[in-house]
């Protein structure tokens, strides 16, 4: 096969290089310059190019870097800031990986001849009983990174490989150490890319939209604090409320960014029965056909799966039966009550170790 490897200057895609080299096939990195602002996290930098480049100069393969800056402006940043200016708390690692690290990425491949992608992640390819390849969690737990990638559209599945998804970060680093690789030490990259550690959220969004102070609220509509940004609160936040004594304790509930009001409550009122998702993506075999939401709603079938509302959080079972907008999904939790999701989050839906889909949680007035 010749392969276009997705080479961040990480260890992770510097060794599916390696093993993919090793496999015999026809191995060439890439790396994709997304963001050309500052960057002093994530996989963005100059000096990520530059690690990248050397591991491939390592391995003895061709190495490219595609300029795909735009894209990345116009599926990843842009709008991350539009999530905020309404009060929406977005995922851009998500957006990324959807619109550029696959969709944009494997039609470049394409155009040039290679017969597929592979990337670093740490998640698994798998055939089901139909002898479908199926996005699976990684074996390692603790890095599993398949909750990113539920957004991946099954057609592509065939044209994608994930080298390092058998092995634990250990392993990925003591066989990049074996062959000699100079990021076997590196340390993972953390936080959005785009985001600077120096200057933060608020310097980065307060450059491109304007940010309004809001009251902050209780229960019954008392004023009991402020915030100078409404847009940069998100529900579930509880430092940073402008709150006092014994309102300390409570948590973002709602956040209204047009009437510029945050409504704050105890941990307990955080809980939900249930969440709605839009904007769904499922695994063949999976979403409309197994529920039908043209029957009664007392009739409506519904599916006991798993899910997970953040990169590491913990799955938790959940009943799953269409929701009450078109192209929606009601999941209601089994056991009892959670913690809201943040509108503008993914929930990824797995079966067992399986993801079978996903979609991004809705404001419910």
């Amino acid at each position: 096969m010749k392969l276009l490897v997705a080479m961040s200057g990480g260890v992770d895609s510097s060794v599916a290089a390696a093993r993919l080299q090793a496999e015999g096939h026809d191995v060439t990195g890439v790396t994709m310059k997304l963001w050309g602002g500052e960057s002093d996290t994530g996989c963005c930098s100059v000096a990520d190019v530059d690690d990248a480049r050397r591991a491939a100069q390592h391995l003895g393969i061709d190495h490219l870097v595609f300029n795909f800056g735009d894209d990345f402006l116009a599926h990843v940043v842009d709008p991350y800031v539009d999530a905020h200016a309404t009060g929406l708390t977005p995922n851009p690692c998500i957006e990324c990986n959807r619109h550029l690290k696959f969709d944009r990425l494997l039609g470049r491949a394409e155009a040039l001849g290679f017969d597929g992608v592979a990337t670093g992640h740490h998640a698994r390819i798998v055939h089901d009983g139909d002898g479908r390849r199926r996005v699976a969690r990684g074996a390692d737990a603790a890095k599993d990174q398949s909750y990113v990638l539920y957004v991946i559209e099954p057609s592509w599945l065939d044209r994608i490989w994930f080298p390092v998804g058998d092995l634990t970060k250990a392993q990925v680093r003591a066989e990049a150490a074996r062959l000699g690789l100079r990021t076997a030490t590196k340390p993972d990259s953390q936080d959005v890319c785009f985001i600077t550690a120096s200057a933060g959220r608020r310097a980065f969004l307060g450059q491109r939209i304007p940010l309004h102070p809001a009251r902050v609220v209780d229960g019954a509509g008392r004023p009991v604090g402020h915030v100078d940004a409404v847009e940069l609160v998100t529900v579930g936040q509880r430092r940073g409320l402008g709150l006092a004594g014994e309102e300390a304790g409570r948590y973002a509930l709602d956040v209204d960014v047009a009437a510029g009001v945050v409504r704050v409550g105890p941990a307990d009122e955080l809980a939900t029965p249930s969440v709605v998702l839009g904007d769904l993506v499922w695994a063949t075999g999976w979403g409309p056909g197994r529920l039908d939401a043209t029957s009664a709603a007392s009739e409506r079938p519904a599916i006991d799966l798993v899910a997970q509302c953040s990169a590491h959080g913990q799955p938790r079972a959940v009943s799953v039966a269409p929701g009450p907008g078109p192209d929606t999904v009601e999941l209601t939790w089994s056991g009892g009550s959670q913690g809201r999701v943040a509108p503008g989050q993914s929930v990824v839906l797995y079966h067992d170790d399986l993801v079978v889909g996903g979609g991004i949680a809705r404001r419910v007035s």
